[in-house]
């Protein structure tokens, strides 16, 4: 049993499809020897990221992994706060004496900042501190001028005139996730020519706070004390990071014009999936699609992970004995018809 001292916290924020999970996932695979709690901030109805995390756990049993991570199912912690995060936060709180650290996973559409807040409250921050805000920036999608994937109607419309630069809700929410951030990633920097690098570096640069780093990063490979044991305490000056919601006040949530809901899909070939999806994605502007899908003949489960038209994939884990090989999907956008989506999808996967 350690002497317990607070708590360190790192909270890993960043649009859709930015690389958030994919850098949790190189964190808990290179701990050496941390023992780390996972909150996972799930935005939908399935647990798909928590779900990917748990097979993480270095040398545990699955009991062991499954207390490792905590998921708060209902989506956005900046809504949350006093709800399911208290009570997950006091456990661990309880059990910091057999802790090294806590990675909390925002949801892509979550505000950082009230999170960081939260951790003022006495029975917190006597515990616990905030050791940084890492924010992980989709690299292609910024210097495309989406933030996240395909710009909806109200992103084209910034395009055409620059003084709408914060009328869209994918722009304010990405400079205040940068606004509230310690250390910046510059995520899938590999897929972008020196010149496009360096004009994200400086799009970013013009929203962070004074002395924030930027550090560039291909699928969140980077060294662990390179983003563990910062010592930011970040909650002892969050109030002076100045975002746009704090000009808003907190009545509506730029994000409430999102949705989100789960497809469930037969067995269908790799390649017609993919077909289909991306057809979806064009004709309904969806701005993310995530999760596992059943391919015939195939003993393992295809892991899914797309912006935009964008798709990463791999067979993840064998399929286990008795479980229904059916695809389940997460679909997130804005102004979605989900049953209308729900009902194409499956019509053209049928057969």
């Amino acid at each position: 049993m350690k002497t317990l001292s607070k708590l360190p916290v790192t909270i890993v924020t960043g649009f859709l499809g930015a690389g958030k999970t994919t850098l949790l996932r190189h964190m808990l695979a290179n701990a050496e020897g941390r023992r780390i709690a996972v909150i996972v901030n799930e935005f939908g109805e399935l647990g798909i990221d928590g779900e990917i995390l748990k097979q993480c756990s270095i040398g545990c049993s699955e009991e062991e992994a499954n207390g490792r991570v905590f998921e708060l199912a209902n989506g956005c912690l900046c809504c949350t706060v006093q709800e399911e995060f208290f009570p997950v936060m006091r456990e661990l709180v309880a059990r910091r004496g057999d802790l090294d650290h806590i990675l909390i996973e925002t949801s892509g559409l979550a505000l950082p900042k009230p999170l960081v807040q939260a951790f003022n409250w006495p029975e917190i921050r006597n515990a616990c501190t905030v050791d940084a805000v890492i924010t992980v920036v989709d690299s292609p999608a910024v210097a495309a001028g989406t933030f996240a994937a395909f710009p909806d109607q109200v992103d084209a419309q910034r395009k055409l005139d620059p003084n709408l630069d914060h009328e869209s809700p994918l722009h304010e929410l990405f400079a205040d996730q940068l606004a509230s951030a310690d250390l910046v990633i510059l995520n899938k920097a590999d897929l972008l020519s020196p010149d496009a690098l360096a004009a994200v570096r400086g799009e970013v640069a013009e929203e962070l706070p004074e002395g924030v780093k930027v550090i560039e990063a291909h699928g969140g490979e980077l060294p662990l004390n390179v983003l563990l044991g910062l010592d930011c305490e970040t909650e002892l000056h969050i109030d002076g990071r100045k975002t746009h919601h704090d000009l808003e006040g907190h009545e509506e949530h730029d994000h409430e014009a999102f949705d989100s809901f789960a497809v469930e899909l037969p067995e269908v070939p790799e390649d017609k999936l993919m077909q289909v999806l991306k057809s979806a994605v064009i004709k309904h502007g969806i701005l993310r699609i995530k999760g596992f899908a059943a391919v015939p003949g195939k003993p393992m489960r295809l892991l899914l992970q797309g912006v935009g038209q964008r798709f990463d994939k791999h067979f993840d884990r064998p399929w286990q004995a008795g479980e229904a090989r059916v695809s389940r999907l997460i679909i997130i956008g804005q102004s979605l018809d989900p049953s209308a989506i729900d009902a194409e999808l499956n019509a053209a996967l049928a057969g």
